[in-house]
Order: C-alpha cells, then sequence, then structure tokens
C-alpha cells in the first residue's frame, strides 16, 4: 500500500439516514463511526443478555467471573464512553448555537432523570409481584405492589447511566481540559486507595486482602449499608454490580470519554491525525490499565480503576479502527445494520429489556404438558431438537438481535428516533 495514498474526502452534508439530530452548522462533519461503535454495542448487549439458556454460554459471551475480563465486559464501559464523547459534542453544539451555562445545566439534568427514571420503571415492570410470596402466602393485589416497591432494585444499568451521564455532563461543562483529566486522576487514585486501604467495618482486614470476595469488600459493605438488601441486585442480594460506591470511577469512564469527544471534534486538524492520537492514547490507556491490574485487578462488578483505564482504552482504539475504515477509507456498505441500531439506542435498551423480562418470566404457555416460558418453550421446540446447546443458546440470541433489528429497521425507514 503506498505511503503516499491521499485521504477520502468527508462530506460534511446532512445525511438523514445516519444522523438523529438536525445539524446545527451546515459545515457540521458527520462521523458515521460514532453511530456504528454505538450500534456494535447496542448489537453486542442484545446478544449477551438474551441466550437460550443461561447454563449454556459459550465463554466470550458471558461475563468474568470475578477479576479479569471478557468482551462482554466491554460493553457497558463503552457505552458510557460514548455517553461522554456524545455529552461533548451535543454541549459544544448547544454553545454555538447561544445556550448559556444555565440552559445546558437544566439540560444535563432534564436527560439524566430521565434516563434514571426509564431504568427504574424496567425494574419496577410489570409494577406487581407475580407468583407465590414465601413471606405473604394470600398476598392481595394491594399487597403484591407494595411488595413489588419495596424490594425493586434501586439501581441498575441505566440508573447508573443517568447518574454518570449528570456527573460527568456537570464536571466537564465548566472545567478545563488540566482539570478533567485532575479529576478523573482524584477520582481513580481516590477508589483505589479506598477500596485498598480502608479497614472494612467488621471484617478486621484492609480491602486489599478482601478484593477477590464478592460480599466482603469495603463497596459491597456500602452497598447493604446504602440500599439494603432488598434493593441490590436479585442474582447476588449481598451486593449491587451497578452499586453506588462502584458508580463513582464509573464517571471517571464518562469523562475519559468526554475527552476523546473533545479530540475528535478538533476538525481543524486533519481526519488522520485524530484517528493516530485516538489509538495512541488508547493504546498507551489500556497498558496503563494492564499495568494496574497488578496491584488493582481489572474487575467489572468493582469497576476498579485498571478497568476504567483497560475500557477506555480498548474503547479509543476499537473507536479510532471504526474510524479509519468507514470515515477515512470510505468503506461504509457493511454499517448500516449497526447505524440502524446506534440510532435508537434507548428503544433497543428499554424495549428489549421489557420484551426479555415478559418472555422468560412472565409469559408462559403450557409445553410438554408443563407451565413453561414462551422463550424457554420456543428454545426447546425451534433450536434445541437439532443444535448443540450451546449453539442452540447462541442461536436464540442471534434470533433476538434479528428480530430487534426488524423493529429498529422499521422506526428508521421512519425516522422515528426517541430521543431523551
Amino acid at each position: 500500500m503506498s505511503a503516499a495514498a491521499s485521504p477520502r474526502p468527508i462530506s460534511t452534508r446532512y445525511d438523514a439516514t445516519t444522523s438523529t439530530v438536525v445539524p446545527v452548522l451546515p459545515a457540521r462533519e458527520r462521523l458515521i463511526s460514532l453511530d456504528v461503535f454505538r450500534g456494535i454495542t447496542i448489537a453486542g448487549m442484545l446478544l449477551v443478555n438474551d441466550p437460550g439458556t443461561w447454563s449454556a454460554i459459550f465463554p466470550p459471551l458471558e461475563h468474568a467471573a470475578w477479576d479479569g475480563w471478557t468482551p462482554t465486559d466491554l460493553i457497558f464501559p463503552f457505552f458510557l464512553f460514548i455517553v461522554g464523547i456524545t455529552t461533548y459534542l451535543s454541549m459544544s453544539a448547544r454553545r454555538a448555537r447561544g445556550d448559556d451555562d444555565a440552559t445546558l445545566v437544566k439540560q444535563i439534568l432534564r436527560r439524566g432523570i430521565i434516563i434514571y427514571l426509564l431504568g427504574f420503571a424496567m425494574a419496577m415492570f410489570p409494577f406487581y409481584q407475580w407468583g407465590t410470596i414465601d413471606s405473604l402466602p394470600n398476598a392481595s393485589a394491594f399487597d403484591r405492589i407494595i411488595f413489588r416497591i419495596e424490594h425493586v432494585r434501586i439501581l441498575g444499568v441505566l440508573p447508573r447511566i443517568g447518574i454518570v451521564y449528570i456527573c460527568a455532563g456537570l464536571i466537564t461543562l465548566r472545567t478545563t481540559l488540566k482539570q478533567q483529566v485532575a479529576i478523573i486522576g482524584g477520582l481513580l487514585l481516590g477508589y483505589w486507595f479506598a477500596m485498598t486501604l480502608i479497614p472494612v467495618p467488621g471484617e478486621n482486614a484492609i480491602g486489599a486482602v478482601l478484593l477477590h470476595t464478592k460480599d466482603r469488600n469495603l463497596a459491597a459493605y456500602l452497598d447493604r449499608l446504602i440500599l439494603g438488601t432488598n434493593h441490590t441486585w436479585v442474582g447476588s442480594v449481598t451486593f449491587d454490580p451497578e452499586g453506588p460506591f462502584s458508580t463513582i470511577p464509573a464517571i471517571g469512564t464518562a469523562m475519559l470519554g468526554n475527552i476523546a469527544g473533545r479530540w475528535i471534534a478538533l476538525k481543524e486538524k486533519p481526519l488522520l491525525e485524530r484517528i493516530s492520537g485516538l489509538f495512541a492514547a488508547g493504546s498507551l490507556a489500556m497498558v496503563v490499565g494492564l499495568m494496574w491490574n497488578w496491584s488493582f485487578p481489572i474487575n467489572k462488578s468493582l469497576w476498579t480503576s485498571s478497568y476504567v483505564m483497560f475500557t477506555a482504552g480498548m474503547a479509543c482504539v476499537a473507536l479510532a479502527t471504526i474510524m479509519w475504515i468507514v470515515d477515512y477509507c470510505n468503506v461504509k456498505w457493511w454499517t448500516k445494520p449497526l447505524v440502524v441500531f446506534g440510532v435508537n439506542p434507548i428503544v433497543a435498551f428499554v424495549g428489549s429489556g421489557v420484551m426479555a423480562r415478559l418472555i422468560y418470566t412472565l409469559w408462559h404457555v403450557s409445553y410438554n404438558g408443563k407451565p413453561t416460558a414462551i422463550q424457554d418453550a420456543f428454545y426447546q421446540a425451534v433450536f434445541l431438537p437439532w443444535l448443540p446447546e450451546r449453539v442452540a443458546s447462541l442461536a436464540f440470541a442471534l434470533t433476538f438481535v434479528l428480530l430487534w433489528y426488524g423493529i429498529l429497521l422499521v422506526l428508521y425507514r421512519k425516522k422515528i428516533i426517541l430521543k431523551v
């Protein structure tokens, strides 16, 4: 390949097929790669969240048991990183339009609160406790509603996104780049020191020797103290992977994305220079994360500081690669399905979550003479008879992804985009 090859020109024309907002300036640069990157993240989320059976999953499609990482552990931090990028681009566009700081603060608070409430509503759904309640064998309809409220998960994926969006948005709104770097360093180093040096109440040991445990570390202790066991993740009860203390370093993930957005938006620099800088910074961050892993292990549930650096670096490298392929080399023939996922992330997340709750736990049919969740009945009837169990489970997940691609494609063609 010739080193003298010149980059293909980047179109600055507004493209209604990939844009989710009306452009502020006629010459606004549109990088399709951002929608593609977000689309890959959303499609990946659907794939790993909806297998045919949780007992038969290929290892890359599962979260790491505790320390370490798999491709699945990249999805959530990638999404927070994208939130940081789009926050910078959105706020910059609003400033260019003439919005003052007070207006921007109101916008950040409004969007963050709506995102949190959407997540809380998903946790409450169907707003009524189905099935047998051991402590209330003769529960009335009112009892079931109250029980649901008393045991709802307060935090979770969307609530964390909402909280992190507000915190990162407000912090970066009025701070300089140097101040933001200092704040990120303070968040990550402070979390590291707290998790390793502070004695955990009731354990007679500092946090460093308890990091390998799921329910005895400082974050788990604070989860129970702040949320109570009735409001933590039902999969663990004793800790919450999106708990309040581990949300602090997650703010750093979004702020790193904001810095990446600042770099990407420097249109006075050639696109290839921006891509190269993003790739270099990402590679360095990955190395820092891997080295930090020796003393503070990469861990998604604890959202450790090493995890923040490693996944932010991976996000930079992934995005730079996509930008080079799509926006620099202009190879776009493969991007439309991912753009379809990427332009409507809230619909994909909330809609697929509600659908999953319905088909996995609430909607039952008679199969082989016994009540069976419709998802399980479909999986057993369609895929399991002719495929190995893991392949059948993956085939169901791919079918779920394709179903949602069809739904989002209809919305895309009708130009229906849900924005908050």
